[in-house]
């Protein structure tokens, strides 16, 4: 894609002034928690990224000083220094003061620019108590700093210079956000994102604090395909990655994509280098062509036969793993946080590229294709059977009375805001907990043994198990394509198993089942995790609970408490109902534990190495996680 080389002053145009940043951050950077603070990074790291993606930088390098700084260098053009003619001072201290004002508004800057909404590099200076930047460009090396988005130290030439770049480093200011603390590994996962985005670019990554001291560098020949490769480290595959690319109207499509034998799809999609979560209009244009090229190639070569009826959407989506990247001059996104691409035009020529290229793809590799289409007939049987399969359980509860199963306690509340389903490990925990709950609020359900493992099975099979089965219909969200979370009974859902081994296999058992089947409800802050305590500590007629062996031994001092005055919990059934309710089940005095997922990928990843069919990526896994562990009851 071509670019227009005369990036100067001329080419950074100012919409607006920078408006009261640090009163209303969160409407810039969407929080002041942990996800704020490392999205100024982002923004900084875009920047540079754009560099790239124009074909002027080949290195980023990231580093975290000892002092909580950050610092993002590049070898890409250097930031204008001239006057800019609008602003009246140099460009680099209107990029840096001015929001709305960089080389992505006005075309000459940018053909295509990550940082879309230019208010980037203005906003972190807003937002730190210091911004240093230093160009190489035009022979020489210049410096200006800010103290809180005002400049500081005026932009000053402090040495000759003949190599070119930026670098920006800026300390974060602690009144603003709530946590100063970077986690490497959430850099490292969007920074190699970036490298794979970006074909042939190297990025570097350095935490310098002490006792924490870890690098990592990135750099990937095949962009998207190595993506792809990475996704499915681990899995079965069943075709060979296929590399789709095309341009038209000045839209780059890349499309990388690969088959395994998992049940679920693994699809991406980006435009700009921007993960746009919601997908949009390039992932209509891709799926669109996907099922249309597939179910063509498979009547064209007599894999479908003339009753058969079409392979669905779903059918040709599941086990794939795809990475769908488009690089547009003018992105428009949907809602504030870029997470779905509006563009129109861009349905259209994806659906072109991909049909295209996809259809040579198959025609050129028959062996390839015939796996294609045999793991989408097979999803085909499999959906149609779970359909059944779901139609048996809803009919059969609808004349069970209320779809409710024997086995749940449920509270009086029809209210979904106010109603909470325990699902507690075994009958007798079950009945110290019915005992003890309040009747209003709070439904139980006890679950007998260890349920089914939901990793690695189809949707009918799992309905064929009660204990899934009772959960399910418990739930009242229904599943499959039929899932409706509006129709959600409780809006908490407390797991509370014991604390030993066999109940933290149950509570993951439980998590993989509403992680893969049940997801909005995770997503929507609705599951948690109940904290029984695992001592009884006694003196006298006094009693304390204690949650963690730290916490006995603090009240073991404190107390002057002997030893047979104390007792570990082994069980939820070893609390009798009282017991239970005051420590665990009382919303006055309990602890429980929300259930988030931050990150989707790595979630997804832990989830397939352990509850999946392949037992090597669970055998390294625990090798490499056994010395963390200090005690183990067995």
């Amino acid at each position: 894609m071509s670019e227009n080389t005369n990036y100067d002053a001329s080419s950074i145009q100012v919409l607006e002034g920078l408006d009261p940043v640090r009163k209303r951050p969160g409407m810039y950077i969407g929080s002041t928690d942990s996800r704020g603070l490392h999205h100024l990074v982002w923004e900084v790291v875009d920047n540079a990224i754009d560099e790239a993606m124009a074909g002027y930088c080949q290195n980023i390098e990231v580093k975290i000083h000892k002092d909580g700084s950050i610092s993002v260098a590049d070898d890409g053009r250097g930031i204008p220094v001239e006057k800019h003619e609008k602003t009246g001072i140099s460009a680099v201290e209107t990029v840096l003061t001015v929001l709305h004002a960089g080389g992505k508004f006005g075309g000459s800057g940018y053909k295509v620019s990550g940082g879309l909404h230019g208010v980037g590099v203005s906003v972190v200076n807003a937002l730190s108590v210091r911004t240093e930047v230093t160009v190489d460009r035009d022979g020489g090396k210049h410096f200006v700093a800010f103290e809180k988005g005002v400049p500081a130290e005026p932009l000053k030439k402090i040495a000759d210079q003949t190599r070119q770049g930026t670098i920006v480093q800026f300390w974060p200011d602690g009144d603003i956000f709530e946590t100063l603390d970077f986690d490497f590994e959430v850099l490292k996962k969007r920074l190699r994102q970036q490298a794979y985005l970006t074909r042939g670019i190297t990025i570097s990554l350095f935490d310098e604090r002490e006792g924490q001291e870890k690098a990592c560098q990135f750099y990937f020949e095949g962009g998207i395909s190595s993506f792809v490769r990475h996704l499915n480290a681990g899995k079965t595959t069943i075709s060979k990655i296929l590399m789709l690319e095309g341009e038209a109207e000045n839209v780059s499509v890349e499309v990388a994509m690969q088959y395994t034998q998992e049940f679920r799809e693994n699809i991406q999609t980006f435009a700009n280098n921007i993960q746009t979560i919601e997908g949009g209009t390039h992932l209509t244009g891709f799926q669109t062509a996907l099922t249309r090229v597939i179910n063509k190639y498979a009547r064209d070569n007599n894999l479908l036969k003339e009753k058969e009826p079409n392979f669905t959407n779903d059918d040709v989506k599941e086990g794939l793993t795809a990475i769908i990247s488009v690089k547009i001059p003018e992105p428009q996104f949907e809602g504030q946080t870029k997470s779905k691409l509006g563009n129109s035009e861009v349905r259209g020529i994806t659906n072109k590229i991909v049909a295209e290229k996809l259809s040579e793809f198959l025609a050129e590799n028959p062996n390839d294709a015939k796996a294609i289409i045999n793991k989408c007939a097979l999803a085909t049987r499999a959906r149609l059977a779970a359909r059944a399969a779901r139609d048996t359980v809803i009919r059969k509860g609808a004349l069970e009375g209320m779809t409710l199963p024997g086995k749940l306690a449920d509270c009086s509340s029809k209210d979904p805001a106010k109603s909470e389903l325990f699902i507690v490990e075994g009958d007798s925990a079950g009945g110290s907990a019915k005992q003890g709950r309040d009747r209003h609020t709070q439904a139980i359900l006890p679950l007998r043994g260890k349920i089914l493992n939901t990793e690695s099975c189809r949707l009918e099979k799992m309905l064929s198990n009660n204990e899934v089965k009772n959960l399910i219909i418990a739930l009242g969200t229904a599943i499959g394509d039929q899932f409706n979370v509006e129709k959600l009974r409780y809006h908490k859902i407390v797991i509370m198993t014991d604390a030993d081994v066999d109940g933290a296999h149950i509570r993951t058992l439980l998590l993989t089942l509403l992680y893969r089947h049940f997801r909005p409800l995770l997503d929507n802050g609705f599951v948690y995790i109940a904290q029984p305590p695992l001592y009884k500590l006694s003196k006298g007629k006094k009693v304390w609970y204690a949650m963690t062996d730290e916490e006995k031994d603090v009240l073991v001092k404190e107390h002057d408490i002997r030893g047979e005055n104390i007792q570990r919990y082994k069980g939820l059934g070893e609390m009798n109902p009282e017991q239970l309710w005051e420590t665990t089940m009382n919303p006055e005095s309990r602890t429980l534990l929300r259930v988030t997922v931050k990150d989707a990928e790595r979630a997804d990843h832990i989830f397939n190495v352990l509850m999946g069919n392949e037992v090597m990526p669970r055998r390294r896994f625990i090798q490499t996680h056994a010395a963390e562990i200090k005690e183990l009851d067995i």
